[in-house]
């Protein structure tokens, strides 16, 4: 059978199978708190219970889908607060208004915490977001002695919103579960009883550790990003309690901390209803904080950072109204985007007794961070605010977050890792360690878990990972850098500026410059010389580490050219457009040459140890070749050459013997010379540097000797297996300019005697 319930503030009812469905803890009334003129204030939040049916003797028990009024947390409560779900708790829920319903979500089968006072056990709260439909599903571990806990219900939690006030009290309407054994009647009703308001206190045994000397004076403050205009502690204000207790003898003070006090959204800001938890604060019995436990609320991760104060509200609802706790478990708690949440009220700045870590509250603080972590690694920035508060903390008692601490157990227990103990043992735990430490949970989940050492690291310092990563305003060369005198050192480092107080640039030991612990470079301004340039880094807890030196010198002397720029013609194809030179040079610098740079009639840079290269120039245009050498300081120094290309053709050349003139576009100037008369000669007399014999060459090609200002100097084979046009097969470079004779001689080489003669082109 199917049924509709419809609930309202004062009405409780129960048809069917599906026992009791209740309104349940509106917090505040019309008018109170947030109100409509978008003040900020208390936010009230609205709770709704619906009893799930046991079946299967007991191992399962269900919730059929239904519709609901909006929530956005939900969690599975049951009678005894002492015992625990050892099997599976999965819930999803139906996205407000779109129908579209959520993944199963597992829910964690123990909150894992508590106060011995507490109503209800109970899982920890699931954030699912804004929904209007629900279903739950519950199975027992399988164990002879595992049944679930009797008086199993379903809690769901509208956190309310902030600037809205008048909110009438939401109705809850469900379809009841069909009983799966047939049946001609209904079930009688049977009323479940609104949890209990009573206010409760923990009851762990206490111990008085010996008190530690605190520091004389805190470091300075560093901020830490909370959401657009919302109220928060500022890291620069006095350390006073955000939210005061009443006036008492107990009430300790708060001692300095030798880490900055982070930025901390108050319980104001994320809209605490303070009506629903009005018992005093308790504080540690031995008024110390001898470590940090870390947790994760284990829910959805989905939630938007705009979003994280209704999860807050919601897990405040839930501790308190669902599972009869005197305030919110945690102390603190961060979200996804490093916002830092007070979580249990009495001073942030004071050691609250939380309930957070059940065995263990009475010397611990807790930090939670809104999400689950358990396949899936926590942000940077909630590691950071963690690494933040965490410091702080234990900065207020002389702990080292990287140490040990002894704790007495409240109470007899199991790890996570099957570790046990009975009550009053003294167990050694990490200054900061996972809640699965002390209790057997998953909390704070694999991936997480796996993280803690790197907080400890942050927290406690120095920072690591310092390294100069390069350095502006100076040339590397091997490990070595090379400035005039100005330089930017830039650096990294693997720990989060946030937790860096400043970092100090030094230059032989010495200061050169100081940066916020935000800045990645520094600069400095060197004398000539050689000189150990490091970064020295502070960390907030005032612990230091230093980077490898880096090698600068400071130099001034420019590069010089001990062998000026010369130009020569070389071997290859000539145009008019394309004479084939070379340009040589050599440059040299007292310290470290960089590179050298053409700057005209192109622009090329060469390595410095190159010292040549081919170009191409016009025939009958002047050029000058200008040069400048660069060495890694930045230093300069410049020398250039100028020349002009002079194509000469065979018709101007003295004839002797026979020639004949052939004509074809391949030629320059559109004709040759050829002959294969031995000894026809050409001559051609020039002033110039450098020459170059431009001929035609195919197989059938000859010798001929060259002769130059009368004396032999070479014989040219003009063979090819190719044929070649405007060839440049020999040249000849002087140092300096001068009137010189090139003779051209036939050999008259057996079988293949002709030769093709273009022009010769020299360089003036």
């Amino acid at each position: 059978m199917r049924s509709r319930y419809v609930w309202s503030t004062a009405a409780v009812a129960v048809v069917g199978l599906s026992g009791a469905l209740v309104f349940q803890g509106v917090t505040g009334q019309p008018g109170d708190g947030a109100g409509g003129d978008g003040k900020s204030g208390p936010v009230r939040t609205d709770a709704r219970t619906a009893a799930l049916q046991t079946v299967d003797g007991g191992n399962r028990a269900v919730l059929k889908q239904r519709d609901t009024d909006p929530f956005s947390m939900l969690g599975i409560t049951w009678t005894d607060p002492s015992a625990r779900i050892t099997g599976t708790v999965e819930a999803r829920a139906r996205a407000a208004g779109s129908g579209q319903w959520s993944n199963w979500l597992r829910l964690d089968g123990d909150s894992g915490q508590g106060e011995s006072a507490a109503r209800r056990g109970g899982t920890e709260p699931a954030w699912v977001g804004p929904s209007d439909g629900v279903e739950v599903r519950v199975t027992a571990g399988g164990k002879t002695s595992g049944k679930l806990p009797a008086g199993l219900r379903l809690d769901l939690v509208d956190p309310g919103k902030g600037a809205v006030g008048g909110m009438e009290p939401a109705g809850f309407m469900a379809d009841a579960v069909e009983d799966p054994t047939p049946s001609d009647s209904p079930a009688d009703p049977t009323p479940v009883e609104s949890p209990s308001e009573e206010p409760s206190a923990s009851a762990e045994p206490t111990t008085d550790p010996a008190p530690s000397e605190a520091p004389t004076s805190p470091a300075p403050p560093s901020e830490t990003p909370v959401p657009s205009g919302s109220p928060s502690v500022p890291s620069s204000a006095s350390p006073t309690p955000t939210t005061p207790p009443s006036p008492s003898a107990t009430v300790p003070t708060a001692p300095p901390s030798t880490a900055p006090r982070p930025t901390i959204t108050t319980r104001a800001a994320w809209g605490a209803d303070e009506s629903i938890s009005p018992e005093e604060p308790g504080y540690l019995p031995g008024g110390k904080i001898k470590a940090v436990v870390v947790h994760h609320t284990a829910e959805s991760n989905d939630y938007t950072c705009a979003q994280a104060p209704a999860v807050v509200r919601g897990i405040y609802a839930y501790h308190v109204k669902q599972l009869g706790w005197k305030d919110l478990g945690y102390n603190f708690l961060v979200d996804k985007c490093g916002t830092v949440y007070e979580g249990r009220k009495g001073g942030v700045d004071l050691p609250v007794l939380g309930a957070h870590a059940y065995g263990f509250n009475t010397e611990t603080t807790g930090i939670s961070v809104l999400g689950t972590y358990t396949s899936v690694a926590p942000s940077e920035a909630a590691m950071v605010s963690v690494a933040r508060i965490a410091a702080w903390k234990l900065g207020q008692y002389g702990v080292s977050p990287t140490g040990t601490t002894t704790l007495t157990a409240g109470d007899s227990g199991r790890s996570y890792f099957g570790k046990t103990w009975s009550k009053g043992a003294q167990l050694s735990f990490p200054t900061i360690h996972g809640h699965r430490d002390g209790y057997n949970t998953q909390c704070p989940g694999d991936q997480f878990y796996g993280k803690l050492a790197t907080i400890r690291g942050w927290a406690a310092g120095p920072v690591t990972g310092l390294a100069i990563k390069s350095v502006t305003g100076a040339g590397l060369s091997g490990t070595t850098y090379y400035t005039k005198a100005g330089i930017t050192v830039n650096w990294s480092a693997t720990t989060p500026s946030s937790l860096i107080s400043k970092y100090e640039l030094l230059v032989d030991g010495k200061t050169a410059a100081t940066a916020a612990g935000s800045a990645t470079s520094a600069k400095a301004t060197l004398a000539v010389g050689t000189h150990k340039v490091q970064v020295r880094a502070v960390h907030q807890s005032g612990t230091t580490s230093t980077s490898a030196a880096a090698t600068v010198v400071a130099e001034t002397t420019a590069p010089t050219f001990p062998t000026k720029p010369g130009l020569a013609l070389r071997a290859g194809t000539v145009n008019t457009t394309a004479v084939p030179v070379k340009l040589s040079w050599k440059a040299t610098d007292t310290a470290a040459l960089k590179e050298v740079r053409l700057t005209a009639p192109v622009a090329k840079t060469y390595g410095p140890t190159t010292t040549s290269a081919d170009h191409t120039v016009t025939s009958g245009t002047a050029k000058t070749w200008s040069m400048t050498a660069y060495d890694q300081a930045g230093n300069t120094g410049s020398a250039s050459v100028s020349g002009t290309p002079v194509i000469l053709q065979e018709s101007s050349a003295t004839k002797s013997g026979t020639w004949t003139t052939k004509s074809s576009t391949s030629y320059l100037g559109g004709k040759s010379y050829s002959s294969s008369a031995k000894n026809a000669s050409l001559t051609w007399t020039f002033t110039g540097r450098s020459v170059a014999w431009v001929v035609s060459r195919a197989s059938t090609s000859g010798q001929a000797y060259v002769y130059v200002d009368g004396t032999k100097a070479a014989t040219v084979d003009l063979k090819s297996s190719t044929t070649k046009y405007r060839d440049a097969i020999w040249t000849k470079t002087w140092s300096t300019s001068a009137k010189h004779t090139i003779k051209i001689v036939v050999v008259g080489t057996s079988g293949r005697p002709a030769i093709t003669t273009d022009a010769i082109v020299y360089l003036k």
